[in-house]
């Protein structure tokens, strides 16, 4: 019994429609020797001939009417079971939930909320705030799109590249060293650090390149949040290595300034990564695509154009 072949309920099925063993051969693309054989297997599957001859006709036998709407049914739930479900934004309603760091939240998360509302209005979004050592366990997690940085995407993850740009060495503008062009890396050690711990792994770096000349820094504040980091920045004389573009950004609003970092520094590069479990999954394939339509026309974003463009929020 758990070798029984669909194919040969699909023969039941069209049997019983058409009760003629040469019109239900040309339905299903078969010769009609083809389906008398399934026939004679139908019926010792279910020990009753089914269809019995009458003239030139076949008429179904009081088991094959009993078997008739419970084959039909099964059917169509195969049927359901291998058809593609066409993805409709508007109907959509979630959940999906996005992780990043707050700088991502408190900048560029307002702008996704609103173009992503315009298109699925019933979508149930939910944020959580990012933090690196997460990353390993993301195919556990009920996350199901990270905006982060690192070197590149890691094996057994996808992604989507949003940018990338440097670190620099971020001040309050009336630090001692804010007046000077460049700063030494004497004089980077001299005063006590500050870092953001969320996000992505933005500094581990330095501690590597001042370790190669027998130097070390004092990391005094450790936040998961760059708007508390920055608003301490401004009342100490701690120094912070940030991305480019967040300096940047928080200048516009902050008496901060920005230095050349005095080591050798990398590139960041930014990412949307996301499990392969999710890859071809319609709804999140349409959700992470609006997501890095935001992002890469954010003014707040990884090395913006002269000239902001506003993405659609009707297309």
């Amino acid at each position: 019994m758990n070798q029984i072949n669909l194919n040969l309920m699909r023969t039941l099925q069209v049997l019983l429609e058409e009760c003629h063993v040469s019109r239900a051969a040309e339905r299903l693309f078969v010769t009609q020797s083809a389906v008398s054989r399934q026939l004679n297997q139908l019926r010792v599957l279910f020990a009753d001939p089914l269809l019995i001859r009458d003239g030139n006709r076949l008429l179904p036998t009081a088991k094959a009417l009993q078997l008739q709407s419970r084959v039909d049914a099964i059917l169509a739930g195969c049927d359901a079971l291998f058809s593609s479900d066409d993805f409709v934004p508007n109907l959509w309603q979630g959940p999906m939930v996005l992780a990043s760091s707050d700088y991502v939240a408190q900048y560029i998360l307002p702008d996704i909320v609103e173009h992503v509302q315009q298109k699925a209005p019933n979508l149930n979004l939910r944020y959580q705030l990012w933090s690196p050592e997460k990353l390993s366990q993301l195919p556990d997690l009920d996350v199901q799109l990270v905006s982060t940085m690192l070197p590149s995407i890691p094996d057994g993850l996808c992604g989507a590249s949003i940018g990338a740009d440097f670190p620099v060495c971020v001040m309050r503008d009336t630090h001692p060293l804010a007046q000077q062009s460049d700063i030494t890396v004497e004089q980077f050690v001299q005063y006590a650090h500050m870092r953001v711990s969320a996000g992505g792994d933005k500094d581990s770096f330095i501690d590597k390149e001042l370790k190669a000349l027998g130097l070390s820094r004092h990391v005094q504040f450790s936040v998961p949040f760059f708007s508390s980091a920055f608003q301490t920045m401004c009342r100490t004389d701690m120094l912070m290595v940030t991305p480019k573009h967040i300096a940047v950004n928080m200048q516009r609003s902050l008496p901060i300034t920005f230095k050349a970092l005095p080591v050798p520094m990398p590139e960041h590069r930014y990412w949307l990564v996301w499990h392969p479990k999710y890859d071809a999954d319609p709804a999140h394939r349409w959700f992470r695509d609006q997501v890095l339509l935001v992002m890469r026309g954010s003014m707040y974003t990884i090395n913006p154009p002269e000239k902001h463009y506003r993405y659609d929020l009707k297309s």
